[in-house]
């Protein structure tokens, strides 16, 4: 008889750790799996298991091509499992190409004669996944908030941040899903961080791999009315519940789809954006609803200045009487810009909603997570 060993936590059993207990079968002829107990799991990772460790026991034990199960208790770093190895003396010790713990491991090998096996990375049969990745799914919300920004756009950006900048931004219902997505896509609405929150997926690292910045996951996951300290990562200053802004926030949808990615590194003044953010963020902490209109009309300048399209009230814009007729006091596109949606705000819910029922338009409200 050749007796392989393996050892993990498994702490919750997924496909991927049966194609390995497979693999590891073949190199002989009987299988022992171990698994870190829950005081090792907690001791090493300060995490409770998934699972009581009977439960996981009686699972593992039920695959066809284990022959043996042990709960490890061992507190050594990466040999929890070296009391039953050194008591069994298996001819094998099968691990994964990742192995952290290479050199320990074959130290312990040496000790009995066993063989250290590294088994080849093989095509799998499932679409891989991770402990952490499972977690992270079943913790995923059913549904979460887009965004507007308001002020400080850009400087979330880790190349493009500064020193005392601000970021202000809001979330806003209705809220979307994997299954209802009630507003147009590639819309500069953050849609992207609520994809990758709603699929249980780090947002931040996300954003940061496309190349833009970190504001959409952080005020996605966050919720409220929120500022941010600009920097590679998000650093949260303030948050309010967004009473400020209720009845008085609308979207207007310009009918071209935009591309954040595609204009993150175009001429801009971020002067005058470091400017805006600034307004915006003591517009914030003063609940000053006049001064954040303000910061949204200095960050259209920019957008403007961008080489964007005239906006429905602008005054470079064809007179739209009706809009007029509702007073808007500020504007600007959403996100990225040279598209998508733009941010509308309103003295009162009566001009709101009167705004509303002009083409393009729609009301939306703050969220806050509950």
């Amino acid at each position: 008889m050749t007796r392989v060993f393996v050892s993990g936590c498994y702490d919750i059993l997924h496909a991927g750790h049966v194609q390995f207990f497979r693999e590891a079968k073949a190199l002989g002829t009987h299988l022992t799996v171990t698994f870190a107990g829950a005081d090792v799991l907690w001791h090493h990772k300060q995490r409770r298991s998934s699972l009581p460790d009977d439960h996981k026991r009686a699972l593992i034990a039920a695959l066809d091509m284990v022959d043996e199960v042990l709960v490890t208790h061992g507190t050594e770093h990466g040999l929890d499992f070296k009391d039953d190895f050194l008591r069994l003396k298996p001819d094998i010790l099968a691990v994964t190409d990742d192995d952290k713990y290479g050199p320990l491991k074959r130290a312990l090998c040496a000790e009995v004669g066993a063989r250290y096996v590294v088994l080849p990375k093989t095509p799998p049969q499932f679409t891989p996944v991770s402990t952490s990745e499972i977690v992270r799914w079943i913790k995923a919300p059913s549904e979460a908030p887009l965004r507007i920004d308001f002020a400080g756009g850009w400087l979330d950006v880790p190349r493009h941040a500064r020193a005392g900048g601000y970021v202000v931004n809001c979330t806003i219902s209705p809220t979307v899903s994997l299954r209802d997505w009630p507003y147009e896509r590639n819309a500069g609405l953050g849609g992207s961080g609520a994809w990758a929150l709603l699929n249980g997926k780090d947002g931040v690292s996300s954003e940061l791999d496309l190349g833009v910045g970190w504001q959409d996951p952080a005020i996605i996951r966050e919720g409220g009315l929120c500022v941010w300290r600009s920097g590679p990562k998000p650093a949260l200053e303030i948050k309010t519940d967004a009473a400020l802004l209720r009845g008085k926030l609308a979207l207007f949808w310009t009918g071209n789809s935009h591309c954040t990615p595609a204009v993150a590194d175009g001429a801009r003044d971020y002067d005058a954006i470091f400017r805006a953010g600034k307004t915006a963020r003591d517009a914030v902490w003063q609940n000053d609803f006049s001064q954040l209109a303000d910061a949204v009309r200095q960050s259209y300048s920019v957008q403007r200045a961008e080489g964007m399209a005239p906006l429905p009230g602008d005054h470079a814009a064809e007179a739209n009487a009706a809009l007029s007729a509702c007073r808007p006091l500020a504007w600007k596109y959403c996100g990225g810009g040279f598209g998508g949606y733009a941010a509308y705000l309103f003295a009162t819910p009566a001009e709101r909603d009167a705004a509303c029922q002009l083409s393009g338009f729609r009301a939306v409200e703050p969220f806050v997570h509950e």
